[in-house]
């Protein structure tokens, strides 16, 4: 039977942590780029503003960090992004895994390339964090190897001398092109195991989410607001995955069992998947896709 067991991934301001969570019901493969939204009782701005804001305001920090410098006789050393404006991040993780197939990517050090004016006077290099969940089934193989190579495999795909902001613009779209090429690469293998890849970057305040499966990310934000920033790619509870499966050729149904009763939760035939997008699961046929649904969104502070 292939019914991974269902992970989460937990972001907030100052804290990441996994966790086991439940299912939802819609799906995207795109990054949501729309006006104005309510969330949490609140309205955001549209993230290409609150990107643009963002560098203004830390041009002008380091200005008057650089002013003050001045004033207090300090000598040496140019002064980058303002220090106290960047999240603290506190991570963990803790797993209960009966068959060895879960994996986690944690790395806080990650080095963005940059040609901005307001970097390249930094003492340090400008650094991202990435925080990756991995639920496999049928095996290790395909969540071991999506997590030893989708985030070169992503940052292959970005084009070279990027802004900030041409950067931050430009993860969704390399975001799908990583998983896509992270999948074609492994079927090669001939590997017949499959995993979820639910990947978190966080850069500054900015958080960029890429998911295939169901392995969820919740952004805890202040003031007890709960977002969701992935969907669940299950037949079970997923309407639109299972209109895209028939639509495509695909058989969706439940375990038939001798008498002709049926149990379990809804599958993809051939293979019995009960899931709709992975990485990997090369015998269950072309209608279980890699392309990962992305969502990008600006903690306010």
């Amino acid at each position: 039977s292939r019914l991974p067991h269902r992970s989460a991934c937990t972001v907030g301001p100052a804290s990441i942590r996994s966790a086991k969570g439940k299912g939802m019901s819609s799906s995207s493969s795109a990054a949501e780029q729309h006006g104005h939204h309510a969330v949490g009782g609140r309205e955001l701005v549209p993230l290409a503003a609150l990107i643009k804001e963002e560098s203004r305001t830390e041009r002008h920090a380091v200005t008057r960090s650089r002013i003050c410098a001045r004033e207090d006789g300090g000598v040496g050393g140019e002064v980058g992004e303002a220090e106290t404006r960047r999240p603290l991040l506190r991570y963990g993780c803790a797993a209960q895994s009966k068959k060895g197939e879960d994996f986690f990517l944690l790395r806080t050090d990650c080095a963005r390339p940059s040609t901005s004016s307001s970097s390249s006077t930094t003492s340090h290099p400008p650094t991202f964090a990435v925080f990756a969940v991995l639920d496999g089934h049928n095996g290790d193989a395909a969540a071991i190897y999506t997590r030893d190579n989708l985030l070169n495999h992503v940052l292959s795909a970005m084009p070279q001398g990027l802004s900030r902001e041409e950067w931050l613009h430009s993860l969704p779209r390399a975001l799908v092109a990583g998983f896509v090429k992270t999948d074609k690469e492994f079927q090669t293998k001939g590997q017949t195991s499959g995993t979820t890849a639910t990947f978190a970057i966080i850069d500054g305040w900015t958080i960029t989410v890429a998911s295939v499966g169901d392995s969820r990310c919740i952004l805890d934000a202040q003031g007890g607001a709960v977002s969701l920033l992935t969907v669940d790619h299950r037949l079970e509870e997923n309407v639109e995955e299972r209109e895209r499966v028939t639509a495509s050729g695909g058989e969706v149904g439940r375990l038939s069992v001798v008498g002709g009763a049926e149990i379990g939760p809804l599958r993809c035939w051939p293979g019995g998947l009960c899931l709709s997008r992975s990485i990997g699961d090369i015998d269950v046929g072309e209608f279980i896709v890699p392309v990962p649904y992305v969502k990008q969104v600006k903690v306010l502070l």
